[in-house]
């Protein structure tokens, strides 16, 4: 055994690899596998984006930009911002350009908390914020909320912040949520925010999928809260964008001014030839979300009967591009086994709701980002399953 094992950072023992890059890695090998189980968007990349990163590459513009960003991008985001959620941030000093939303996420965590922090983490959620908080010696406090359709209340914050008192530094929002698909009306979001500000907390708001919302309105929560609030989106799934790694940070000046100073030590700045393909997509392509948006309200509306009729009963699934569905009782109610199973068995890869925190239990998460063709044919596999695999009462 190396030596060198025991002198690594004590907290890097404590975090692993996420449960959902480990179960795909799992069932991958398995002959004709039908996958629905990454939240990668299966369009291409817009073509004037693409052309605009060309262009970028024949132009030599492959130096450093600054810390922030490129100085065009921010204004295009600031902008786009405005537009699109009548947010209104000064391009200058209240805008960073980041390594996709995750190190936007990195570098917020980092900056804000120190060890013996707590930051209420409502669950189900995605995986990677819990091991970021774990190595900055923080607490997440999980907040349950499948008693409430996955909704967050401002009766759950409140209760939390009873038993945990000032030592609770944050709350992380994620909507539309990975995994469930569930998002927030405006009454909603506004009940929360009269809530938080109540209380000197940081709200790290993760809205990567804001452009992707179904029969109701992006709200975000920096509306009613911009004082408080770390808005963090990107690039990834509005515009197909995931391989370009393109994020964004909007803050108050005065938050800002220290995050920058984390961003900057983990990445410098970003690739700068992603940075001009992300100028053409918040300009010329405002609305390149829109055609996408229209193809996964179709898939979406097509797996919610579908699995409605086999006897799933599926959250709300108003944003983003996942359906998160509850087993049937007479199943399997282990999700990694029954995802496991039905790989197995049936060639259907789905991700086990216990990938999410120990609320997603019982549940399973199914991409949409998918062809119909191949959701269609899931559906198929996935019927066979149940109607092969249901237990005699």
């Amino acid at each position: 055994m190396n030596p060198l094992l025991d002198h690594f950072n004590s907290q890097t023992y404590k975090i692993e690899v996420s449960d959902i890059r480990k179960f795909d890695e799992r069932v991958s090998p398995i002959k004709n596998i039908l996958k629905l189980t990454l939240g990668e968007p299966d369009f291409n990349t817009p073509n004037h984006i693409k052309l605009a990163a060309i262009e970028a590459i024949n132009n030599n513009e492959s130096h450093y930009t600054g810390m922030s960003g490129d100085s065009q991008l921010r204004e295009a985001a600031s902008a786009f911002m405005q537009k699109k959620y009548t947010v209104s941030y000064d391009p200058k000093n209240e805008v960073l350009v980041t390594v996709g939303a995750t190190e936007a996420i990195s570098a917020s965590l980092l900056a804000i908390l120190n060890p013996g922090d707590k930051i209420l983490v409502p669950s189900p959620i995605f995986p990677g914020y819990e091991p970021l908080i774990t190595l900055s010696q923080a607490t997440p406090i999980f907040i349950d909320t499948s008693v409430n359709g996955f909704v967050l209340t401002p009766e759950m914050i409140e209760d939390e912040l009873k038993k945990h008192g000032t030592s609770v530094k944050a709350i992380i929002l994620n909507y539309p949520n990975n995994p469930t698909g569930v998002t927030y009306t405006r009454a909603e979001i506004k009940a929360l925010a009269e809530t938080i500000k109540k209380y000197p907390l940081f709200v790290i708001s993760d809205e990567i999928y804001s452009e992707l919302t179904y029969d109701v309105e992006h709200v975000s929560i920096a509306e009613y809260l911009r004082d408080q609030t770390i808005l963090i989106n990107g690039l990834s799934k509005s515009h197909a964008m995931t391989g370009w790694r393109i994020g964004f940070i909007f803050a108050p000046k005065e938050l800002t001014a220290q995050i920058i100073k984390v961003h900057q030590y983990l990445v410098t700045c970003a690739t700068s030839i992603s940075q001009k393909a992300a100028l053409a997509a918040l300009t010329v392509g405002i609305d390149d979300a829109l055609p996408m948006k229209i193809e996964y309200h179709k898939r979406r509306d097509y797996l919610f009967e579908e699995l409605t009729q086999l006897g799933f009963e599926v959250a709300r699934p108003n944003g983003a591009f996942y359906l998160f569905a509850k087993i049937p009782q007479e199943f399997i109610q282990n999700s990694m086994d029954f995802c496991i199973e039905l790989a197995e068995k049936n060639k259907l890869a789905l991700i086990p709701g216990s990938a999410f925190g120990s609320a997603g239990e019982g549940y399973i998460r199914i991409s949409y980002a998918a062809s119909m063709e191949k959701l269609v044919e899931a559906v198929k596999r996935l019927r066979n399953y149940t109607q092969e695999n249901k237990p005699n009462l």
